[in-house]
């Protein structure tokens, strides 16, 4: 979504910021207050105050902290988004993206496996972080590609040996919905799957939601990691 353009037919981006640092979200609220696109409609400094604070506002997009007192963002992703999907809470179903640092990579995969729609490192430039934003409120996933690796790698002890057979999961894929999902698990965009299978990108997008029906999963983030946990990609030299 290019800058400026306003959605839901002229309304803003809501956005509600959780980080347990004042200065952050000071800085983020400067930044995403300042694009015609998006506000700032709440702020809270950890988990339990974020449950609250999105009991009683609307928002389409969360940026959420791990670590923080009381309760991390990784509980609180849980609780907010729950087993069945995003929380209606106020009426909203929010995207929850998750802020970390170099550090806590493990926490970033428990919160995508908590139903996170993705992760961004906290220095972020800002460019990257209104992108992220724009793009999880348009229903894309959002990962850090010098996070995934870094991710991957120290998960990899808990992943199937490639000589495990392919798991029933994925037998109801199709031999090139498989493969567009091993490409979507690598980072690929649609535009670059589709210049790699010389489709059209409209093609390699219905390929995409039709995986997404099939394995009953919510966003790009949980294919990727499904991916990765069925064998389907491993991590290493591309």
């Amino acid at each position: 979504m290019a800058e400026g353009t306003m959605t839901r037919e002229g309304a803003k981006i809501r956005v509600v910021l959780v980080d347990d640092q004042e200065l952050l979200r000071t800085g983020f609220r400067m930044i995403l207050d300042a694009q015609r696109d998006m506000e700032v409609v709440g702020e809270a400094a950890d988990g339990i105050s974020a449950l609250e604070l999105l009991a009683q506002v609307d928002a389409d997009v969360v940026l959420m902290d791990v670590r923080m007192p009381a309760l991390d963002g990784v509980e609180t992703t849980r609780r907010l988004l729950g087993d069945g999907g995003a929380a209606t809470l106020a009426g909203s179903h929010p995207k929850v993206l998750i802020l970390t640092t170099f550090d806590l990579d493990e926490y970033a995969f428990a919160a995508i496996k908590a139903g996170a729609s993705g992760f961004l490192l906290k220095d972020v430039p800002p460019t990257e972080l209104l992108s992220a934003i724009r793009a999880v409120h348009s229903g894309d996933a959002v990962v850090a590609p010098s996070t995934t690796r870094r991710l991957l790698d120290r998960f990899a002890p808990m992943l199937p040996s490639t000589s495990a057979p392919a798991p029933p999961t994925l037998s109801v894929l199709t031999e090139r919905e498989r493969e567009v999902l091993g490409l979507v698990a690598q980072g690929l965009s649609n535009s670059e799957i589709a210049a790699r299978l010389v489709l059209s990108e409209a093609t390699v997008k219905t390929h995409v939601g039709r995986i997404l029906m099939k394995l009953d999963l919510r966003d790009r983030v949980q294919a990727v990691v499904l991916a990765y946990e069925t064998g389907l990609v491993r991590p290493g030299p591309r």
